[in-house]
């Protein structure tokens, strides 16, 4: 029976392994080829003298990157990878892999990215690509191990709607029968009228879809969003929850990724708690300091200015406390000065990661506040109608899954972070 490479040690006397062809090195009355599967590589050594008639007609065929299936004893060698090699008795072609490849899997030969986006197939069975994904893995079910110990119900929010949930334009139509839908930028809507359904603390972990014309490293067009929304509570509650989600999901990775964090080659550390809170105003301020650009208060943080602050800070950290004026009309403006908002966005110093606030839950304010971003209410019913009826105070944000695995890992383009990214021109494969 097959077992896992992995469990192949220098103490098995015997074992059948299945994978693919990774490395062939022919040296005349040896021959060594390296089989790997994705928990491992193991050696296997064919002495072309002792070995059965058939594995050396195997072997001879045999291409890089085919799979094979292959049985026989094994033996403690120091200098093979896990300090055993396995002599085969039998040698299976499974399925034959053609030649040339698109790509050199043991990256001897680099690819450009859109080179190795093309060939997906192939490129993640590079041992330091497969690390990403399982790192993200374990990143996912971390977060779903988080949300259920501390009593959060999952749900599942349409990916279909009939309008704008933030009130903005970069939104996919698709034909929906005689109408026209699109494809949900958000879960956001959804999730606080959960809040008025009495559900108290909801979770969702889903594809989320932005019509934006970015061509950068660290946007697309379909991304994975970890959402929150937690009633009787407010922003200070909601960030905790978000540092404490992030550390743990750091600490999952750094106790069950070993050998992904080896194969990346990156020092790997679990950031402490709790994160700093800068307020907006100060960090304008420092980024009016460190950047070229004009920045005023007021304006979006830029690029330039998320770089800079990054760099000010060293770690995870908060900006809280946004004016209400660039912020969605949904984040509840403090009480004694409505021109700040109890918002934030959780910073990696590389990058923003997520954005959350405790939300407005009175009717009547939602309504102005809609009306103040010059939207239309009448296009919010379905939205608005629950806080009528009893809607808690509540607050929440959302996270995204695509950039804290960048961020996490080090890697430069969050395409790397995506088995099949969508952006700006790539819809296949």
């Amino acid at each position: 029976m097959r077992i896992p490479i992995c469990e192949v040690t220098p103490d098995s006397e015997r074992a059948e392994v299945a994978g693919w062809v990774h490395e062939v090195r022919d040296l005349g009355g040896l021959t060594f080829f390296l089989i790997r599967d994705r928990t491992g590589i193991i050696q296997v050594t064919i002495v072309k003298k002792k070995a059965p008639a058939a594995v050396l007609e195997a072997a001879k065929a045999v291409s890089r990157e085919s799979v094979v299936r292959v049985a026989g004893t094994v033996k403690a060698i120091d200098k093979a990878p896990g300090g055993r090699e396995l002599t085969p008795e039998t040698f299976e072609i499974v399925a034959p892999c053609a030649s040339p490849l698109p790509l050199d899997v043991v990256e001897k030969v680099p690819a450009d990215l859109d080179t190795r986006l093309d060939a997906r197939f192939l490129d993640v069975r590079k041992p330091r690509v497969a690390a990403v994904f399982k790192v993200r893995s374990t990143v996912t079910t971390a977060a779903y191990e988080f949300f259920t110990q501390r009593g959060f119900y999952n749900i599942t929010s349409p990916k279909i709607v009939a309008a704008a949930t933030e009130g903005g334009t970069e939104l996919f139509p698709i034909a929906y029968f005689e109408k026209e839908a699109f494809l949900n930028q958000s879960p956001q809507l959804y999730k606080q009228m959960m809040m008025a359904a009495g559900f108290e603390k909801v979770f969702e972990i889903g594809p989320i879809f932005r019509a934006e014309e970015h061509n950068t490293v660290r946007h697309l067009n379909e991304a994975t969003s970890i959402d929150i929304e937690v009633s009787f509570a407010d922003h200070n509650d909601v960030m905790k929850t978000l540092e404490d989600l992030v550390a743990f999901q750091y600490a999952a990775v750094a106790d069950r990724c070993a050998d992904a964090i080896a194969d990346l080659g990156i020092e790997f550390e679990v950031p402490k708690t709790p994160f700093p809170r800068l307020p907006y105003a100060e960090a304008i301020e420092i980024a009016a300091r460190k950047i070229e650009e004009p920045i005023a208060y007021g304006d979006d943080l830029s690029t330039p200015a998320e770089r800079a602050i990054g760099e000010e800070m060293g770690e995870h950290y908060f900006v809280v406390d946004w004016p209400s004026a660039i912020r969605p009309y949904y984040a509840m403006p403090y009480e004694n000065d409505p021109s700040i908002s109890k918002s934030f966005d959780m910073m990696h110093p590389r990058m923003e990661l997520s954005s959350g606030a405790q939300r407005v839950h009175q009717h009547d304010l939602l309504v102005r506040q809609i009306e103040a971003k010059g939207l239309n209410p009448d296009s919010f019913e379905f939205y608005l109608q629950p806080f009528a009826y009893g809607m808690p105070p509540h607050a929440g944000w959302g996270l995204g899954m695509e950039r804290l695995v960048m961020t996490m890992l080090g890697l430069q383009n969050i395409r790397e972070a995506v088995l099949f990214p969508r952006d700006r021109h790539r819809v296949v494969p």
